[in-house]
């Protein structure tokens, strides 16, 4: 009793937050509220990843890096590098992906807003093996735009794949065909996304998400039928087994994740109004082999907004109306027809229609 407390060291009142005026500093366990008070509003928190739908997008499926792409093929990594430092104040201009991001977070400012507490969200998070010294511009070009991404993973020239599930990923979207494959083959939801050959203009406020069928939602089974023996063959084998529900598919789980977010909308009475619409756009048959397909989806308590019978029919008119963020196809034949109508397209490299052999391991990209 009646010691003077020993100073505080300059370094520790440096750090500690002030009290009120005349007061002693606030204890040490309020620390992190003083300062997390001090961080920018602007943006809102990340939500937790396992509470999330995570969907990781390569830098060269949101931007669009031809120019830089084609500097580390002619020139090697140091130029690549020395250009992306040279350049990082200047934003890259939006890639295929871009659309889809900024649907998603318009899905999130409304869900946000009927829901202010939680974390049932898009979190979307930049995966690319690009050098850290990229990641400035990457930073500078996500604020240019206003995104909210705030998980990197650059993991310096090695591949990311290895990352995803750690990032709890319900989706990887790139450009490299190769790396979407890997993911496949580890169990997650991916696909190779492509640029339109054209233009096409699409909703701001509601995320439009299109699929296909068989070997995308529901596993290649009848198609393994219609290459084996033909369509005759396939008719009878789907109405014989119509009330079999199929395998899932590699992307039925994202299917899973948007139905989820769906009802938190439908549960406040806004069915109509919903900023999630989803559509099955087919090459089968409605009255031959359709319903196998509905029944499928009705077994997992699952549905899509629209279901699209096309019997053969080309897609990409089809796609064209409905004017998607992204339609997912695992036959490259739909994916180019579907560029060729301006529409964002994504090959799912999943069943019997694909090469089961991955091609060898070329030299690492830096901008996948």
């Amino acid at each position: 009793p009646g010691r003077a407390e020993p100073p505080v060291p300059r370094s520790r009142r440096a750090m500690e937050p002030p009290g009120p005026a005349g007061a002693p500093g606030r204890p040490w366990d309020e620390a992190k509220a003083f300062y997390d008070n001090l961080a920018p509003k602007k943006k809102p928190k990340s939500p937790k990843p396992e509470n999330a739908i995570t969907i990781a997008v390569s830098s060269r499926a949101l931007f669009r890096m031809e120019e830089e792409q084609k500097i580390y093929t002619e020139q090697g990594v140091e130029a690549y590098v020395k250009y992306q430092l040279d350049h990082e104040n200047e934003p890259f201009l939006p890639g295929a992906a871009f659309p889809f991001v900024k649907a998603l977070e318009a899905v999130n400012a409304q869900l946000r807003e009927l829901y202010p507490d939680s974390e049932e969200l898009f979190d979307i998070v930049l995966m690319t093996n690009n050098h850290a010294q990229v990641g400035v511009r990457l930073i500078n070009s996500i604020n240019h735009y206003d995104l909210f991404i705030e998980r990197f993973c650059m993991t310096g020239g090695n591949s990311p794949i290895c990352y995803l599930k750690a990032y709890h990923t319900n989706l990887y979207l790139s450009s490299d065909a190769e790396k979407v494959s890997g993911a496949i083959e580890e169990g997650i939801a991916a696909a190779t996304i492509f640029s339109p050959s054209r233009d096409l203009e699409v909703s701001e406020k509601q995320l439009r998400v299109a699929f296909d069928g068989d070997a995308v939602l529901f596993s290649d089974e009848s198609e393994q039928i219609v290459k084996a023996h033909g369509l005759d063959m396939f008719f009878e084998h789907e109405k014989a087994h119509e009330n079999k529900p199929l395998a899932q598919g590699p992307l039925k789980g994202f299917l899973e994740a948007l139905g989820k977010l769906q009802k938190k909308f439908y549960s406040k009475g806004l069915r109509l109004e919903c900023p999630i619409r989803t559509y099955l756009v087919t090459a089968r048959s409605a009255a031959s082999s359709g319903a196998r397909a509905l029944k499928t989806l009705r077994s997992w308590g699952l549905e899509t907004d629209e279901a699209l019978f096309l019997a053969g029919a080309p897609k990409g008119p089809l796609l064209r109306k409905i004017r998607p963020h992204i339609f997912f196809d695992d036959q490259m034949f739909h994916v180019e027809g579907a560029q060729e109508m301006g529409a964002v397209a994504a090959h799912v490299p999943y069943g019997v229609a694909q090469k089961h052999k991955r091609p060898a391991q070329d030299k690492q990209t830096p901008t996948a």
